[in-house]
């Protein structure tokens, strides 16, 4: 299992579907998997419900992920936030952390309404940022590996993560 993690705009789902595409493997992405199962966007779920809601539901998509067949999976920004989580996919298989600082997150997200934690930022950049340093100890906690992104291509991430899945 290849687990892919990292803030909303680091490129996980990007780069998670041309590595599973280089591998031969099928691509997950948890946030799309419980927008299925609720027939309803993860902005809608989170309005309707809360967070907690998706949070549970993200679980569920990692907990059955975790005990399937090899794929590669792009998880929500905030899977680390959950303990559990974090030990699913650190003894499932391995987990890649895609940085990317809070300029670049907000150059690829901006004001996004479909983003509910920077939807309504006046200042997404600052949002961003503070978002990442709440989180920067569970994603230093759960990643194997940390790859960079600012400023590179989806092919040399790729191949970095394709590299140290074929070293594990």
């Amino acid at each position: 299992m290849l687990w892919l993690i990292g803030m909303m705009g680091s490129g996980k789902s990007t780069v998670g579907v041309e590595v599973a595409s280089r591998l031969g493997l099928d691509f997950v992405d948890t946030d799309l998997l419980v927008a299925s199962v609720t027939d309803s966007s993860i902005a809608d779920l989170w309005a309707a419900e809360g967070e907690h809601a998706l949070r549970r539901l993200e679980n569920e998509m990692i907990t059955s992920a975790a005990s399937g067949e090899p794929v590669v999976v792009a998880t929500g920004g905030g899977a680390v936030l959950d303990p559990a989580n974090i030990d699913l996919m650190r003894s499932s298989g391995l987990v890649i952390w895609l940085e990317a600082s809070p300029e670049t997150l907000a150059a690829r997200v901006g004001s996004d309404g479909s983003r509910p934690l920077v939807a309504d930022a006046d200042d997404p950049a600052r949002a961003l940022a503070e978002l990442l340093e709440s989180r920067r100890d569970q994603y230093v906690g759960a990643a194997h590996h940390r790859i960079p992104t600012d400023g590179r291509e989806t092919d040399e991430i790729a191949e970095q993560v394709i590299e140290l899945w074929n070293r594990s």
